[in-house]
């Protein structure tokens, strides 16, 4: 089967609330002992909340909503293209879903540590990736990371300041602050980090969506 060309991919990632996130091909990047081939990372859209919440996995009460969904949609939308996927869960092993964003030239290291993305900011929520035999044309990524023109917000809005490109993550003052009632407008609306960076506002996120999120990072 010819492989399919990356708009068609991205006409049928949007049917379901995703986006392709960025695509590069392995053997350009990583060198000719990993052949030929297209790898194309797909997360959550602006349309991403609209879908899932009508799905089974929202509804069902079962853990791990998200990751059934995105196994489910992710793994037909392979199947459909007669392609093989991957995901950022199920491990350990991990895939390496971090390497891959920075490979494919659309998400940089942000100034608070977390992986800004072109198109999304820090709102980033990788699903799934799907690998294609051969090398289909893609387009030119983005020159510059969108913190070279930014203010950056971000390095001030965590009230504990637990994250920084300089140091490890705190997650400890991260957590304790999420449990006072100071913490409520970040378990309810996301990280407020990631709400500060200007081009977050591309992610279209919800704060049911961000509320859902922050439950599964900091289950209370």
């Amino acid at each position: 089967m010819d492989q399919p060309a990356l708009h068609r991919i991205e006409a049928l990632a949007a049917e379901h609330g995703l986006i392709v996130m960025g695509a590069f091909h392995p053997r350009q990047v990583y060198g000719p002992e990993h052949g030929t081939g297209t790898l194309v990372l797909l997360g959550a859209g602006p349309a991403f909340w609209r879908v899932f919440s009508n799905s089974t996995e929202y509804r069902d009460g079962d853990p791990h909503p998200v990751d059934r969904w995105s196994e489910r949609v992710v793994g037909a939308l392979a199947r459909q293209l007669d392609v093989a996927c991957s995901f950022p869960f199920g491990g350990p092993p991990y895939e390496p879903f971090i390497d891959w964003a920075l490979k494919s030239g659309r998400c940089w290291q942000s100034p608070v540590g977390m992986l800004v993305h072109d198109t999304v900011g820090l709102m980033i929520s990788f699903r799934g990736a799907l690998h294609l035999d051969d090398e289909i044309p893609l387009p030119a990524p983005p020159s510059t990371a969108p913190c070279t023109t930014c203010e950056a917000p971000c390095t001030t809005a965590c009230p504990v300041g637990a994250l920084s490109a300089q140091a490890p993550y705190d997650l400890a003052a991260c957590h304790g602050f999420l449990d006072t009632e100071a913490g409520t407008a970040c378990m309810t609306q996301g990280c407020a980090a990631r709400r500060a960076c200007p081009v977050s506002a591309g992610a279209g996120r919800t704060d049911a969506q961000s509320a859902l999120h922050m439950r599964a990072f900091h289950p209370t």
